[in-house]
C-alpha cells in the first residue's frame, strides 16, 4: 500500500514577482524560516555598504514593468545575489568556471563573486534574451550551493519541468540526538548505498546536509523518493521501502 507524505512548501522568498516568474527551489517551512532570518542578518551586516545609494520606489506590476521597458527603449537591468555558505567555498573556487560559462553564455548574464558580501551576483544585460533567464541562474546557482554537482544543478538551465525540494528530518518526525543520527544513518545507508538506490529508482538526485534533505528532479519522481525517505525516517524496513519504491516507479513508467 503506498503511503503518500505531504510537507507544506514555499518558494515566496525565492521568487523576484509571483506575477513575472517563479522559482523551482521548494522549500519547508522551517528551512524557510531560518533562510529567512538568515538572510535578514546578513542584510543588516551589508546596511552600511547600501545606505545612501539605494533610493526606494514603489513596487511595479509586471505589466507596469514591461510598458515602462518599451517605453524606454531599452530593458532595465534586474539583479539577484546568491548567499555562498562557507562550506562551499573551496568547491565553488574549482568550478567557477563551470558555472559561469552556462550562465554567461546560454543566459547572457553578467555575473560575478563579491567577496565581501561573500555571494555571487547575477545581472541582466544587453544579451539577455529570456524573461526568466536571472531566476534561472539563480534557482542554477542556489542548486549548487545546497550541495548538487554543476552537471545535476545545470539541467535546471535546460528542463523547464525540474523542480528541487528541501526539507529537514525533524518535519517528518521529531528526533533528537541519536534517534536524529540513527534516522540520518538509515537515509543515507552504509557507504551511501541507500540513497544511491533511492536516486537510481526515482530519477532523482538527493543530497544529505545535516539533518536536511534536499532533491532535484521532476515533481512526480520527487514525490515518489520523498515517501520513501519518509518511510524510512519514520523506521520501516529498507527491503521494503525498496520494493514500494520500485512498485510505484514501474506504474509510472508504465502510465508515461
Amino acid at each position: 500500500m503506498e503511503t503518500s507524505f505531504d510537507i507544506a512548501t514555499s518558494n515566496a522568498h525565492t521568487t523576484i514577482d509571483a506575477s513575472v516568474v517563479q522559482s523551482r527551489i521548494l522549500q519547508s517551512e522551517s528551512i524557510a524560516k531560518e533562510e529567512l532570518m538568515n538572510n535578514n542578518n546578513d542584510d543588516n551586516d551589508d546596511a552600511m555598504d547600501t545606505s545612501g545609494e539605494m533610493p526606494t520606489f514603489d513596487k511595479l506590476s509586471a505589466q507596469q514593468a514591461a510598458a515602462s521597458n518599451k517605453k524606454g527603449g531599452k530593458n532595465q537591468s534586474e539583479y539577484r545575489r546568491v548567499r555562498c555558505p562557507q562550506h562551499r567555498y573551496s568547491p565553488l573556487r574549482e568550478s567557477w568556471e563551470q558555472i559561469i560559462t552556462p550562465l554567461v553564455e546560454f543566459l547572457g548574464l553578467q555575473v560575478r563573486f563579491n567577496t565581501r558580501s561573500r555571494s555571487v551576483e547575477m545581472k541582466t544585460s544587453r544579451q539577455t534574451q529570456d524573461m526568466g533567464a536571472l531566476q534561472k541562474g539563480a534557482d542554477f546557482v542556489s542548486a549548487f550551493m545546497l550541495g548538487f554537482e554543476v552537471q545535476d544543478a545545470v539541467a535546471l538551465l535546460r528542463l523547464d519541468d525540474l523542480y528541487l525540494e528541501s526539507f529537514q528530518v525533524t518535519d517528518v518526525k521529531l528526533l533528537k540526538g541519536d534517534h536524529l543520527s540513527r534516522a540520518v544513518g538509515r537515509v543515507a545507508g552504509q557507504d551511501g548505498k541507500t540513497r544511491f538506490a533511492i536516486e537510481n529508482a526515482t530519477r532523482t538526485r538527493i543530497v544529505i546536509a545535516d539533518t536536511r534533505i534536499h532533491m532535484l528532479g521532476s515533481y512526480a519522481n520527487i514525490r515518489v523518493a520523498r515517501n520513501a525517505i519518509c518511510d524510512l525516517i519514520l523506521g520501516a524496513p529498507p527491503g521494503k521501502v525498496y520494493n514500494n519504491m520500485r512498485n510505484v516507479a514501474k506504474r509510472m513508467n508504465e502510465r508515461f
